[in-house]
């Protein structure tokens, strides 16, 4: 099922001036751009602070300015704003391979195939909109199955994630003007009384074509999947590409495969030339009715290797529809890092350490990014801070493993309350408590005494943690802790299980 982020700029010309320094307001002052409409000058953009004091785009300048005393103007760059946000489409494109401009003020991002990468539809809309918050854009999101769902509900709703097969629901009570109507056609839809997207489903098609012409329909059908809906891709120049155009359309499994390799083959030699390998790959098929399909690759470090880039991709391949056809596809290397030549063996070479790259790449691509990885070493004294996940092949961080502080093989996150009992202070427990399961403890050793980490947190200063690994009569080792003396009323804890 398709689906597609609508990304929203109300105040994209402002916002763009602020970022580029263009502009010495405030950012808690009003600002606004104003261009010439014949005699009369109008407001093009508003900031939020403007909007909240009741000014709209379109509102004659005089008007704002008596409305809002000290209002910023600027003149209006229409230019600039369109280069802007093709720049941010570019960008968009860490997101996934199909990003397609909204002008004057939005972009839309087909992310089929593409969210996994990111932890989910709702992480990757999350990433998406701190990004753009902490660059300093103000933007609303909604995703749903179509273009015209999403960018309805971006506009006129409150943005958010729609789930597949909802958008009639959704989309029923928005104002009409959601449907990307003209002026013409939304005021004659409301001097009838038709103000809301589902009151239009309840009327004879035929009747509201004779009336409003076939417009309407053609955009409702849109939004509601009826019809298809193409986005054209931004291209950056710069990227390492290769395309293959076919004379007839193909849609088989077999023939998609083909067409990976052969296009992994074209693409390497150009990689080869700029010194460059490939860490990410988009692969996008054209079908005859113009909706592209698109799958995403991502490599563990810079490759250049055909065979290797091809299986791969091959292993996404049962995420393409081909529909009636595919008419072309354009490999692209969305993301590169240089490469230099190496050789691999040679005769005087000795035993080489085992090349991972390929088993991650492919793990990589069939459970995701979040799924693979490697702990690496934290200098901390707290367990649960002691290790980080990295990237499974990352190079090591300085940071070493102490060898006087042995640890149990499995950690748990968070540690779970037990019921203890000690026979005197500061000793070791004589039995606990864990899940309904009373533990006789027969060995033990500790306490190991760990203090809180005053320099992360003030209320760290009076942590104290006492462990004690301790073996059952049943032969089952635990790493318990007291979160405090037992003068103190103490807690007991289970943290660890397994060998320390």
């Amino acid at each position: 099922m398709r689906r597609v982020v609508s990304l929203y700029l109300p105040s994209w010309p402002t916002d763009r001036l602020r970022r580029s320094g263009s502009s010495t307001a405030p950012p808690d002052e009003p600002l606004a751009t104003v261009a010439q409409d014949g005699a009369r000058r109008l407001l093009a953009g508003v900031d939020a602070a403007a909007r909240r004091l009741g000014l709209r785009p379109g509102m004659s300048a005089a008007h704002a300015g008596a409305l809002v005393p000290g209002l910023h103007l600027v003149p209006a760059d229409p230019e600039a704003d369109a280069a802007a946000l093709a720049r941010l489409g570019l960008w968009c494109q860490r997101y996934a391979p199909i990003v397609a401009l909204d002008p004057p003020d939005g972009l839309l991002i087909d992310i089929t195939g593409a969210a996994h990468l990111h932890g989910g539809e709702a992480p990757l809309l999350a990433d998406l909109s701190a990004r753009l918050e902490r660059t300093g854009i103000t933007a609303r999101l909604a995703l749903a199955d179509t273009p015209g769902c999403a960018w309805g509900l971006a506009r006129f709703g409150e943005g958010g994630i729609v789930p597949s097969g909802d958008a009639a629901r959704v989309l029923a009570p928005l104002p009409v003007a959601a449907l990307r109507l003209g002026f013409e056609a939304v005021r004659a839809l409301q001097d009838v009384g038709l103000t809301r997207i589902g009151q239009l489903g309840d009327k004879p098609r035929a009747a509201l074509r004779l009336r409003f012409g076939a417009e309407i329909l053609f955009r409702l059908d849109r939004a509601l999947g009826h019809a298809p809906e193409p986005l054209t891709a931004l291209a950056a120049p710069e990227t390492p590409r290769v395309a293959l155009r076919f004379a007839e359309p193909v849609g088989a499994r077999e023939s998609l495969e083909r067409v990976a390799a052969d296009l992994c083959v074209r693409l390497v030699p150009e990689l080869e030339r700029r010194g460059l390998g490939a860490r990410r790959l988009d692969l996008v098929f054209a079908r005859v009715d113009r909706l592209d399909q698109a799958i995403r690759i991502g490599t563990a470090g810079p490759s250049r290797d055909a065979r290797h880039l091809a299986r791969l991709l091959a292993e996404r391949l049962a995420l393409i529809d081909p529909g009636f056809g595919i008419e072309e596809a354009v490999l692209s290397a969305s993301r590169v890092e240089p490469l230099a030549e190496r050789q691999d063996s040679h005769l005087a070479a000795g035993p080489q350490a085992p090349d991972l790259a390929a088993l991650v790449d492919t793990l990589l691509v069939r459970l995701g990014a979040a799924r693979v990885y490697r702990l690496a070493p934290v200098e901390s004294d707290l367990p649960e801070r002691a290790v980080r996940r990295v990237p499974a092949l990352a190079a090591p961080l300085g940071a070493l493993w102490p060898t006087d502080l042995p640890r149990p093989a499995r950690l748990l996150a968070p540690p779970e309350p037990v019921m203890a009992m000690a026979e005197i202070p500061d000793a070791p427990p004589l039995f606990f408590v864990w899940r309904n399961t009373r533990h006789l403890i027969a060995r033990a050793d500790g306490p190991e005494r760990i203090l809180g980490e005053w320099w992360v947190a003030d209320a760290e200063a009076e942590l104290t943690r006492d462990y004690y690994r301790v073996e059952t009569e049943a032969g089952e080792r635990f790493w318990l802790f007291r979160d405090g003396p037992m003068e103190a009323q103490g807690r007991w804890w289970l943290h660890g299980l397994g060998e320390a």
